[in-house]
């Protein structure tokens, strides 16, 4: 990774907000945990100083907001399973509405990160368990390739659930353990390590989908590792004819969470490449289906797509 902030366009800068005074403990916590709430004073702190090593996670809420009553829960709970792996920050639009306008709050709950101290958009509403921890996989895999993978410890003065959050069992999803050294791997940033840690299923499993996927995953991450993503994609528009740019810039828009946008550039250059460079892009395409899952409604319609490309 550059020494340059992460750079995602339409990405909203929140360097402006550099607090109203003196960082402050967060109200009411005791214990300590992942989750913490952060007024306009302790933003700079703890999200955007803090977002340079690991990612945070934004959780707008309101009292009266009653989706937020079954979101917060989910995303409190997953701060306790990824132990430090994130952090949540717990965010009132009513007390702190210099920052819901500044990152351009519309509704609510809206669920961003925070990554080098830009905002990357998540979701907005309340989505099902399942969902939230896809997204949030999503958004550590894009923060491994842009050099945002530390770890945080326990922070003083946070919790590990919020006050009023109905007790719930927190339950370990099983690793399967012959992916857990591909695992570690990628959380080390070791991704040579992880490609052989999938060969070696493969080897013994060739036809494994989640072996095959998994790989393509880490060789995706590979590819965009070191790289300025909006450089990358500043690059690939302004020369279509640069068949590497355009590869990259699509690996980077993948990970940066704008799949349709990565499917259409490589359809599109489809169209205009022949012979063996038709074959690569074509390649490329399938791969990154496999990464984003054969029933993903984007993969279904880009598969479509590329077949009216390819005949």
């Amino acid at each position: 990774m550059s020494s340059q902030s992460f750079s995602r366009p339409g990405a909203i800068d929140l360097s402006a907000l550099n607090g109203g005074g003196q960082p402050q403990a967060a109200p009411g916590a005791a214990g300590g945990g992942f989750v913490i709430d952060v007024s306009e004073a302790t933003f700079q702190s703890e999200v955007l100083t803090r977002s340079m090593s690991v990612p945070v996670v934004i959780d707008f809420w309101a009292t009266w907001c009653e989706p937020c009553k079954t979101l917060s829960p989910i995303l409190e709970r997953m701060a306790t399973q990824y132990d430090g792996r994130f952090v949540l920050a717990k965010i009132d639009v009513d007390a702190n509405q210099a920052i819901a306008q500044a990152a351009q709050v519309q509704s609510i709950p809206t669920v961003v990160a925070v990554l080098r101290g830009q905002l990357v958009p998540m979701f907005q509403g309340a989505i099902p368990e399942a969902q939230v921890k896809q997204v949030l996989d999503q958004l550590l895999e894009m923060a491994v390739a842009n050099g945002v993978a530390g770890r945080s410890d326990p922070i003083p003065g946070a919790t590990q659930q919020a006050e009023g959050a109905p007790e719930a069992e927190v339950e370990e999803e099983p690793i399967d353990p012959r992916f857990e050294a591909a695992y570690d791997a990628i959380n080390a940033g070791d991704f040579d390590k992880a490609a052989a840690a999938y060969q070696q299923v493969l080897a013994e499993a060739p036809a494994d989908a989640e072996a095959k996927a998994g790989l393509a995953q880490v060789e995706l991450l590979r590819r965009t590792s070191g790289s300025d993503p909006g450089a990358a994609v500043a690059a690939a528009d302004a020369d279509p004819a640069d068949l590497d740019a355009q590869l990259l810039a699509a690996d980077i828009e993948v990970v940066s969470g704008r799949v349709d946008q990565a499917f259409n550039r490589l359809i599109g250059t489809v169209r205009r490449v022949f012979g063996d460079d038709r074959e690569r892009v074509r390649a490329r395409v399938v791969e990154l289906f496999d990464i984003v899952g054969g029933a993903d409604p984007r993969v279904v319609k880009a598969r479509s797509a590329l077949a009216s490309a390819l005949f």
